[in-house]
């Protein structure tokens, strides 16, 4: 089956919404997942249940988290999502996920990048 990376695009940021900010990691996974889930941050063990453990965890420590979309783009199986993720209590960050999905549409493969968004910058542009 070709990759629809429009397709693509709406399933990332619907995994991404579902597990982040409506904290439902479990449903997420279930819905958007394929058969493997291989995990490239360092703070997330590998696989399924290491990410919905994690979430699940997130959930419960930063009540209130939210990330708001800023950016999406695909080019064949793969999706980036430029966010900015606010974490009550916590530092706020803007983050690069990179989604690999495989021939069935689903998600199998996450890396990304996260920068602290400090109070001192040397241009005006912020950001986003």
């Amino acid at each position: 089956m070709p990759h629809d990376p429009q397709a693509n695009i709406e399933n990332a940021i619907a995994f991404y919404d579902l597990m982040f900010n409506q904290c439902k990691p479990r449903e997420a996974v279930a819905q958007f997942v394929g058969d493997a889930y291989i995990q490239h941050n360092p703070h997330v063990a590998d696989g399924k249940k290491a990410f919905i453990d994690y979430f699940e965890r997130m959930a419960t420590e930063y009540p209130g988290k939210v990330t708001h979309f800023k950016r999406a783009i695909a080019e064949g199986n793969l999706v980036v999502l430029h966010c900015h993720q606010i974490w009550p209590g916590s530092d706020d960050y803007a983050g690069m996920d990179i989604f690999r999905f495989d021939d069935n549409g689903k998600i199998v493969e996450h890396w990304d990048v996260l920068q602290v968004i400090g109070d001192r910058s040397e241009n005006d542009n912020g950001l986003f």
